[in-house]
């Protein structure tokens, strides 16, 4: 049972996302080949280095979120870092001090997602990021109780089960649109990438 979430916690889940996304690098980018240019892998590995790199010089989570996002927008170039930092900034809007509780961290990744869904149009069945994100921030605020590693769990397990669903999408949206047909029987590069992101999230913060 853990009721609080520290910065120095968000900090551990930051880093232990983008060690995974490393791992994975070459997994993302050959997915992206098949309905896009097939660079995905370097580029979240890129932006969540921007974003871990900044939020190891940060000391509350209004500021540090803040910073993350435009940072990662002002350094990294593509859609990948601008929807990172749209996450981010939303995040800092709902988000104060140096320890949440579970209401708390619910806020901060509805924040989050509120806040991507200004950026893009795309939405769940679209075959994108948002087949990840969009369950995996639902389940957390449909999972009642204190413990925040329960939250993060049922975001986790969302997350991977809308990145899976992907693969019998056909994509509606951004380029990989003119594939049709072809695009079925791949999962989506971001969706698979934002999947891995709300695991390691959860990961870090088991006992």
């Amino acid at each position: 049972m853990k009721t609080t979430l520290t910065i120095n916690d968000f900090k551990a889940m930051l880093e232990c996302a983008l060690k995974n996304i490393r791992e994975r690098e070459e997994e993302f980018s050959r997915l992206d080949a098949v309905i896009g240019d097939g660079d995905h892998g370097q580029a979240i590995v890129t932006a969540m280095s921007a974003i871990v790199e900044t939020a190891r010089k940060g000391t509350e989570f209004k500021s540090m979120l803040n910073d993350m996002g435009f940072d990662v927008m002002l350094q990294v170039s593509g859609s990948t870092s601008t929807l990172l930092g749209a996450f981010f900034l939303g995040m800092s809007d709902c988000a104060e001090g140096m320890e949440l509780d579970a209401e708390g961290v619910r806020r901060m990744f509805a924040g989050g997602l509120s806040n991507v869904q200004q950026q893009t149009q795309a939405k769940p069945g679209d075959k994108t990021m948002m087949d990840a994100l969009v369950p995996a921030i639902e389940a957390m605020q449909h999972c009642a109780g204190d413990d925040i590693i329960a939250i993060m769990q049922a975001g986790a397990s969302a997350a991977v089960a809308g990145a899976e669903s992907t693969v019998q999408m056909k994509a509606n949206f951004g380029r990989a649109r003119n594939y049709g047909e072809r695009s079925i029987g791949f999962a989506d590069s971001g969706a698979m990438s934002w999947s891995c992101m709300f695991q390691s999230f959860a990961q870090a913060l088991q006992p």
